[in-house]
């Protein structure tokens, strides 16, 4: 395929989905992620689309939001391991909170073998995961309808959360920095996901690798209340991902990456939310932020130092 014939349907992608990772544009022109991010760089200065870490989104990417239909099918082989990774932190009879997206509704079709689990969530796809669950209790909020992502904002919303408390709090959002924390484009649903994560102890964050890095306009979670982010193994090239994720690390947020030893730390009591400040979290040693989340095994070991080093 010619440069010009591969950039076109790199445009075509971008402008039908909103966003796109380079590993998907690679697979779809069926050409190395490396030829692709030359593509990428040559649209993005014709002002056609803007690059992000990892993948490429339409000008404007800062403010714009994509739809449903656009998110479902980004970065989909990173959201499947990361929602498999996430359902095993969930236990027996928990009740947790859930917020609206497509990794989280990834999440909750996992959510559905677990056992005497309440679900609090304002998606309707996290409810329609779990309809048919016979052993697990959806607890729906209030609110009023956002139709280009399924969930319930607003006052309603945010007042139907209001004296609640469960163990952990599941949320995705736009971006993810080590600066701001986790964000989103849309106020009403920041405004939601703030409500969620005050209902919770503890904070796990879903976000694939695409989205380290990335800032838009509403803080949803500060870095410090952060406890855990749920994400996949940058890219070797993507050196601005990993350096997002080492800053992360080195601010107390544990780190959990499919294919990496499960950490064995001690969670947060039921019913008390952390106020732990940035720093080393329990289980992880001072100057080795990674340490302890990703195991101690020679071949763990050699990641982390694999990570610092890019």
């Amino acid at each position: 395929m010619f440069a010009a014939e591969r950039r076109q349907l790199i445009l075509e992608m971008v402008r039908a989905n909103g966003a796109v990772s380079l590993r998907e544009l690679a697979r779809v022109v069926q050409t190395s992620e490396v030829t692709v991010r030359r593509d990428v760089r040559a649209l993005e200065a014709e002002g056609l689309l803007d690059r992000r870490h990892g993948g490429a989104v339409l000008p404007g990417g800062f403010t714009r939001e994509s739809g449903f239909p656009q998110k479902s099918h980004l970065a989909t082989a990173e959201k499947t391991a990361i929602a498999d990774v996430a359902a095993g932190l969930v236990e027996e009879g928990e009740a947790i909170v859930v917020g609206a997206g497509t990794t989280t509704q990834e999440l909750a079709r996992r959510l559905a073998r677990v056992p005497g689990l309440t679900v609090v969530t304002n998606s309707l796809l996290v409810a329609q995961a779990l309809a048919h669950a016979n052993r697990v209790e959806v607890v729906m909020t209030g609110g009023t309808l956002r139709g280009s992502n399924y969930a319930l904002v607003g006052s309603g919303a945010e007042q139907s959360l209001q004296g609640l408390r469960v163990s952990k709090a599941f949320l995705s959002g736009s971006g993810l920095t080590a600066e701001r924390g986790l964000s989103t484009s849309n106020m009403l649903s920041a405004s939601v996901d703030r409500a969620l994560v005050q209902a919770a102890s503890e904070v796990v964050v879903l976000a694939d690798h695409t989205k380290l890095g990335t800032d838009t306009m509403f803080r949803t979670v500060p870095t410090e209340a952060i406890t855990r982010l749920v994400t996949d193994e940058p890219p070797p090239h993507d050196d601005r991902a990993a350096t997002e994720l080492q800053a992360l690390a080195d601010q107390g947020v544990q780190i959990t990456v499919p294919g990496a030893p499960a950490p064995d730390q001690p969670q947060a009591p039921r019913g008390q939310r952390s106020s732990q400040l940035p720093g080393p979290r329990r289980g992880q040693v001072p100057g080795s932020p990674l340490r302890g989340v990703l195991g101690d095994q020679p071949t763990d070991r050699a990641r982390v130092a694999d990570l610092r080093r890019r």
